[in-house]
């Protein structure tokens, strides 16, 4: 019988980003679906680890989704 150990690491698999995987150099603000799919429901953005996007295009994303709000297409809070 095989003993279990809850104490060793587990690999986590390496998250690919999106805009790499996509060879995507700019990010658009008016590209409203893309920049929903990196928001929570309440317009927070997510951190990297949870979509796994690098650095570069996070903040890329980031200014995107800050332009964006500004004009309008991305409310700034959800009630």
């Amino acid at each position: 019988m095989k003993i279990y150990n809850n104490n060793e690491p587990t690999k986590a698999e390496k998250k690919i980003c999106h805009f790499c995987d996509m060879k995507m150099d700019k990010i658009d603000f008016k590209d409203v679906y893309l920049i929903k799919r990196f928001t929570n429901s309440q317009g927070k953005i997510y951190p990297p680890k949870r979509h796994g996007t690098c650095t570069k295009h996070q903040r890329a994303l980031a200014a995107a989704i800050k332009k964006a709000r500004t004009m309008a297409l991305v409310p700034f809070v959800v009630k």
